[in-house]
């Protein structure tokens, strides 16, 4: 329609806040238009048009009171945005039945009052605009086109155009707020339909809404100057919706394909350790131009949410939207389809299984190659599937069958996007949870066999911290760990450096027991050390013993370290005690010891340290290695100033040498007293902490002394852990409180033993 317009209407809004190059900035309602219109062919102008508009909200801004001159009481007798509207559309219709002509586009002075303010308004009232708010002329850009040497096109105001093209001011009288605006714009029309310019309005421009989904390719060159992150949406808010939140910065130029300044797929939901929908999108724009109105809808509305808009970078964007799949590339090669996940189908579920489910009412787009199983890297399915839709109705139908069951097992479905099935690919098939370092230079290192202090087991009463900050020293992992620290095993602490000896930013730490293992892994996870947030994986000592020799540790299982050749036994030599009078020891490798430093005496009870010097001796273990290396050092699970740690010679080797007391047995660092673990079962779903505290009434329990467990899907197990003070007040708990009712239903309590 726009491209064979013969008429256009000069249009004109203001709002009841910010103005002018913030108009719409602050999500303030419309309460003046202002229209006239312009025959292109006879160059002639038709009546001057003013509404006011009533706003739900009658609250004016002192500086739009200033800029409109309106007051509260005029705008009360006006009519609301979509009676206007309407007016509007009578105006202007009758006009061009008078005129002789059949259409017309607007034309405004710069896009905000159409992207920033009506389109938005309309959104949040749910009004349906008329079709000719989706299509507009920019005057500064046809000024520009005429004029390209007055400057760049964002530089450009009215009045500068007006003094530029030596159209003269208008009279003090008629410089009312919107009467002025369209004035000028009229004159300017005029004067470059007119000798020498004889101008032809043809940037025209449209608005729309609809998103295209697509894949996008980690190897696809990224602007960072065109990505936004939007943060606090609704978690249930699809692709579409956000769309819809951006769409008057939605355009592109008629002579194209009518695509958004939204890229194609450029709207990537972000997804939360459990793979739920964590809130945030990051959202990419043809070009910076629109990425900055974006910016402008910083803290604007979706429902009763406020949506915060930041800056981020291309990178960001691929990291969550990119991928490398020709799977999945060919499986959203597929044009304006509606993509639906769903989740907890039986592992062993095939597409018939799936295609079945859905039902003859929501038929997947051609069939089985509308399904995308989501698999391991071994390729076990992880009960995920993404399926096609050909159109709207389909996918409704299919969301109707949401929790029904297959199998033995409910299923959920949701809309997603194509941004989306990336990112569960790209979590599924992603590197390994902890990657080996580059392969070194054949370098002589020494060996250590799995030490016996760390006993391989399926157990998982381990934690890895990855992220630490490459200063983080091991005081600064005891207080990151707080009041766990007497959890901890002794001699527990593992820092993980590289082949440099430098730290690689991870650690392992042996808890007492898998339960507290769990519940540190629950507590400190993405909790900040230094400027840092540091992530906590619970793990068992067989993963930690073949990673810290040098194995890999993925979704797939554990994968012992390469090319380990045996080692040579050490004979009987005294200076030099075999690995297996190691008990309890601190083993340090040689490239790996801080700066010499005088030992000095150690307090006792404490065990003493005793440094070797390296033994220069056919019996001492070396091996060349050109393999993936990852050394470690252990570490006391309290303060190295008051174990008498001390910094060992380069070379040596540091032995725990512990003196025994009078009884006989080694005596402990001195440790708070251990608190106890309860793990209850049977809770009701809906049960919450305060329940949990009413049922142990009288205990003296407070909030943080409870932890509520969660399965993979992110829903309550039914199950929590309570920590005691002592274990002798967690088991007089037990004894009184076991299977009494909570909500009805018995609770089981179980003593959780180190």
């Amino acid at each position: 329609m726009a491209s064979h317009s013969d008429t256009l209407v000069v249009f004109f809004g203001a709002t009841a806040g910010a103005n002018g190059g913030k108009l719409g900035s602050d999500e303030r309602e419309i309460i003046l238009l202002v229209w006239q219109i312009v025959d292109l062919h006879e160059k002639k102008v038709g009546k001057l048009q003013r509404r006011l508009v009533k706003p739900d909200s009658l609250e004016l801004t002192d500086q739009s009171k200033e800029e409109t001159g309106l007051s509260v009481d005029e705008l009360n007798k006006a009519e609301p945005l979509d009676k206007v509207l309407q007016q509007f559309q009578q105006s202007v219709s009758a006009e061009l039945k008078a005129l002789g002509r059949s259409s017309y586009t607007l034309c405004v002075d710069g896009p905000l009052i159409i992207r920033q303010a009506l389109h938005p308004e309309a959104s949040r009232k749910n009004l349906v605009l008329p079709e000719c708010f989706y299509s507009f002329v920019d005057v500064r850009k046809e000024f520009h086109k005429c004029c390209p040497n007055a400057g760049q096109v964002q530089d450009l105001t009215l009045p500068y155009i007006l003094e530029y093209v030596c159209i003269p001011e208008l009279p003090l009288s008629e410089q009312v707020m919107g009467l002025k605006e369209v004035r000028c714009m009229v004159q300017l029309c005029l004067h470059i339909l007119a000798e020498p310019y004889n101008h032809k309005f043809s940037c025209f421009e449209a608005v729309k809404y609809k998103l295209e989904s697509g894949a996008c390719s980690k190897t696809e060159p990224m602007d960072s100057e065109t990505v936004i992150r939007a943060r606090g949406l609704p978690w249930q808010s699809s692709d579409q919706d956000i769309a819809r939140f951006f769409k008057g910065s939605n355009c592109s130029d008629l002579s194209s394909n009518l695509s958004l300044c939204i890229s194609r797929g450029g709207v990537a939901l972000c997804l939360n350790t459990q793979g739920r929908r964590n809130g945030e999108a990051l959202v990419r724009f043809i070009n910076q131009e629109h990425r900055d109105l974006a910016l402008e809808r910083h803290k604007h509305h979706m429902g009763s949410r406020y949506i915060e808009v930041y800056k981020a970078t291309g990178e960001e964007f691929l990291k969550i939207a990119g991928g490398t799949s020709n799977e999945v590339a060919q499986f959203l090669s597929k044009e304006n389809q509606v993509i639906i996940r769903m989740r907890g189908l039986p592992f062993t579920a095939s597409p018939q299984d799936v295609l079945t489910f859905l039902g003859a009412d929501s038929p997947a787009t051609d069939a089985s190659d509308g399904l995308l199983f989501v698999k391991y890297p071994d390729g076990r399915p992880t009960g995920d599937a993404f399926v096609l839709f050909s159109c709207e109705e389909y996918a409704l139908n299919a969301l109707k069958k949401h929790k029904q069951i297959l199998g033995k097992r409910y299923i959920e479905l949701f809309r997603s996007t194509a941004a989306e099935v990336q990112q569960v690919l790209n979590r599924y098939m992603s590197t390994p949870l902890i990657s080996t370092l580059p392969s070194s230079s054949m370098v002589p290192m020494p060996v250590l066999a799995t030490p016996p202090y760390l006993a391989t087991g399926s157990t998982r009463d381990c934690v890895r911290l990855r992220g630490l900050p490459y200063t983080a020293a091991i005081e600064d992992i005891l207080e990151f760990m707080g009041e766990h620290t007497i959890d901890i095993k002794p001699h527990g602490v593992h820092m993980v450096l590289n082949q440099q000896g430098r730290p690689s930013g991870d650690a392992f730490i042996q808890m007492r027991s898998a339960d507290r293992a769990f519940m540190v892994a629950q507590k400190c996870h993405k909790k900040m050390m230094k400027d840092r947030y540091v992530e906590v994986f619970q793990c068992s000592t067989e993963e930690m013993s073949f990673v810290l020799m040098g194995g890999t540790l993925n979704r797939s299982g554990l994968s012992p370290p390469p090319c380990k050749l045996p080692c040579l036994a050490p004979p009987a030599y005294a200076a030099f005690p075999s690995p297996a009078m190691l008990s309890e020891a601190a083993l340090y490798q040689p490239p790996l010891l801080a700066t010499p430093r005088t030992p000095q005496p150690p307090l006792s009870p404490h065990p003493t340290l005793a440094y070797y010097p390296p033994q220069h001796h056919p019996a001492q273990l070396y091996m060349n290695m050109n393999m993936n290396y990852t050394a470690y050092y252990p570490s006391p699970p309290v303060s190295p100033s008051t174990m008498s740690y001390f910094a060992s010679p380069p070379g040596s080797v540091a032995l725990a040498a512990q003196q025994p007391h009078a009884q006989g047995h080694i005596a402990s660092p001195m440790m708070p007293q251990h608190s106890a673990l309860v793990r209850m079962q049977g809770l009701p779903y809906n049960a919450g902490v305060k329940d949990i505290l009413s049922f142990f009434q009288g205990y003296q329990l407070q909030p943080d002394a409870v932890l509520l467990l969660y399965n993979f899907s992110g829903q309550r197990s039914g199950e929590a852990l309570i920590t005691f003070p002592s274990e002798e007040s967690a088991r007089r708990a037990v004894a009184e409180r076991a299977n009494h009712p909570l909500s009805g239903l018995p609770v089981r309590l179980l003593v959780c033993c180190d």
